[in-house]
């Protein structure tokens, strides 16, 4: 599958549409950007079960800024909804590879879990701290 780029407005309907997503934060000027390019459009070929998704952070600096981005490029992987890996720098095809492996093997039950767990915790700490 090739890559396809996505705006701040498409977002979060990818996300929420799709199982696993990678997303690249990329930007025209960005030499490392454009040496990663081309092997982010080669691994997305191989797998038809992930959707490779490009943002320009120049045309969606909004959507960058809500993401954190501080260097490009960076690659983000979702898998059901959840932020899973997150990492500045381009990667060799074989690095991109295991992202992508290790993304596929997840237990999302025990991601979920973490999640509720980490949610509640901070919940917590919230009513804690209001309560001191």
């Amino acid at each position: 599958m090739a890559t396809v780029d996505i705006t701040g407005e498409q977002f979060a309907s990818t996300i929420e549409g799709n199982d696993i997503v990678l997303v690249d934060f990329w930007a025209e000027w960005c030499g490392p950007c454009k040496q990663f390019g081309p092997t982010y459009s080669a691994v997305s070929e191989k797998h038809s079960d992930v959707l490779f998704t490009k943002v320009d952070t120049e045309a969606e600096q909004q959507l960058a800024a809500e993401a954190g981005i501080t260097s490009i490029p960076t690659l983000m992987a979702f898998r059901e909804k959840v932020l899973v890996f997150s990492q500045p720098g381009a990667l060799n095809a074989q690095q991109l590879e295991q992202v992508v492996d290790a993304v596929k093997a997840l237990d999302m039950d025990e991601v979920h879990a973490h999640v509720a767990r980490s949610k509640a915790e901070a919940a917590a700490a919230g009513e804690a701290k209001d309560n001191s």
